[in-house]
């Protein structure tokens, strides 16, 4: 796949990059101020062997799967309709890289559980959403990047004293976490005798927690601590991560000249990513790395 960048034909993208985080990851408060981040869009870009890219150019926009109730990271503000956080950044530095203005960006929430459907449809051409890279998954579909590294980790109300780590889910604990993701899968496997919860998206997961409904809410802790600084005052992050994530770009099965094309947009963009991180995660306190891209 072949493009020629906006050094030559320039259309500069002006995006809201954080919103929806009010707050340190420990809980105090402490609002950051929203952050600006321009994308230069791809001009020239030829789609060689790549059907996705082919059928995106073919209708005139982009489809790319997201997340909508992650704060910090795929966060949809229904009153405003500004989308923020992390993966949304991630998406759209990958949709102008790939010559997809704002304006040919058509977003599609799409639960966990139906990411891999979804991208083997042609649902949506992209997914950029904390999908986790996972062997089981690589055999339905590919993934760019990875693009983040996290971990597991624990979420729980304020004041709640009895658990301060993974050693502390024991039986009688109950645990939400979303279906079809790797969290509810590690937790079962792992955590003999803790009950488990289990629902579509994470806010559901939050607002058992905040109801007193589950004692925990387990998913990848970068994702919790979007949480914990959006309601500081119910909500902790406790404990260390214990087990290793890396998000990828969810692409269709053996679209290779695609995968190698956002491959090269994070390999040659390591300052962007940095940039992205600072004006969307930052807030939560945690340095952020980007991950070597892996390209299998």
């Amino acid at each position: 796949m072949t493009k020629t960048y906006a050094h030559i034909a320039v259309a500069t993208v002006v995006l809201l990059a954080l919103a929806g985080c009010s707050g340190a990851a420990d809980g105090t408060s402490g609002a950051a101020a929203p952050q600006v981040r321009s994308y230069t869009v791809a001009a020239s870009v030829t789609p060689d062997d790549s059907p996705t890219l082919q059928r995106a150019q073919s209708r005139g926009h982009l489809i790319i799967g997201v997340k909508e109730d992650q704060p910090g990271f795929g966060y949809l503000d229904v009153v405003t309709g500004t989308r923020s956080g992390f993966d949304v950044e991630i998406a759209r530095w990958t949709a102008a890289s790939l010559g997809f203005g704002e304006e040919k960006i058509t977003y599609k929430a799409v639960p966990s559980v139906a990411r891999e459907q979804a991208l083997a449809n042609g649902d949506v051409d992209v997914y950029v959403g904390s999908y986790s890279i996972t062997e089981k998954r690589k055999l339905a579909v590919d993934f760019a990047g990875p693009y983040f590294k996290t971990g597991q980790g624990i979420l729980v109300q304020k004041d709640n004293e009895t658990i301060k780590g993974k050693d502390d889910l024991k039986p009688g604990v109950t645990v939400c976490s979303i279906t079809g993701g790797t969290p509810i899968q590690n937790i079962r496997a792992n955590f003999p005798g803790v009950k488990t919860t289990e629902f579509d998206t994470y806010s559901q997961c939050v607002e058992s927690l905040k109801a007193g409904q589950v004692d925990a809410v387990s998913s990848d802790q970068a994702q919790l601590l979007g949480f914990a600084s959006q309601d500081p005052e119910k909500l902790k992050v406790v404990g260390e991560t214990f087990t290793t994530e890396l998000y990828g770009v969810g692409i269709t099965k053996n679209d290779t000249s695609l995968r190698k094309a956002i491959n090269t947009m994070l390999t040659d963009g390591t300052s962007t990513w940095t940039e992205i991180y600072e004006a969307t995660l930052g807030s939560t306190g945690r340095a952020g790395e980007q991950p070597p891209v892996n390209n299998y």
